[in-house]
């Protein structure tokens, strides 16, 4: 019985997420598997993988076939490097000790790559947000002299308007003497 290890097909439109699975390769994409390795979900970013690698290495060793996806996410998680290394074991390359450092150690710096590349995601969130922030702060302080400008020249015609009003007031008087004087 030929075996794969493939993705199989989970979510709604638009937004899959698979299962890593062992299965018969006369099965279905989403049919029939003989065991769930771990799950992929592209939506998030980085690419969420959970991999059960002692699983996936057994399987492996037992001949089954990674498709090109699997093989790429087995890779990414260390699984075929730990495959690698147990054949060095087995050969008599390596000690069992020696491979375990060797994995570990590459985990460890996997870990560090991953991390590093959250931190710089997680900066590059925070620039963009304080560069919204400084762009409507810019928006609003302009909003606020454009309104000011508006209600200053209201005021200075109020101004205007009330000179004329005092002025007007102020001909009258000066009409009424006239008229007092030529009587």
């Amino acid at each position: 019985m030929p075996v794969k290890i493939r993705l199989q097909r989970h979510g709604k439109k638009g937004k899959p997420f698979y299962w890593i699975v062992a299965a018969d390769v006369r099965s279905k994409r989403d049919g029939k598997f003989l065991e769930k390795l771990g799950i992929y979900n592209p939506n998030t970013n980085p690419a969420t993988i959970e991999l059960n690698v002692d699983s996936s290495v057994q399987w492996l060793q037992n001949g089954a076939q990674p498709t090109d996806t699997a093989k790429a996410i087995l890779s990414y998680r260390g699984v075929l490097l730990k495959h690698h290394l147990l054949g060095g074991v087995r050969k008599g390359a390596l000690t069992e000790e020696q491979a375990e450092e060797k994995f570990t150690a590459w985990l460890e710096e996997k870990e560090g790559k991953i991390a590093a590349k959250v931190g710089g995601l997680d900066k590059e969130k925070a620039d963009a947000r304080a560069a919204a922030l400084k762009a409507e702060k810019e928006v609003n302080e302009k909003r606020a002299a454009e309104a000011a400008a508006a209600a200053l020249p209201e005021a200075v015609e109020g101004e205007e308007a009330s000179a004329e009003v005092e002025a007007t007031e102020e001909a009258p008087s000066v009409e009424a003497e006239a008229s007092k004087e030529e009587e």
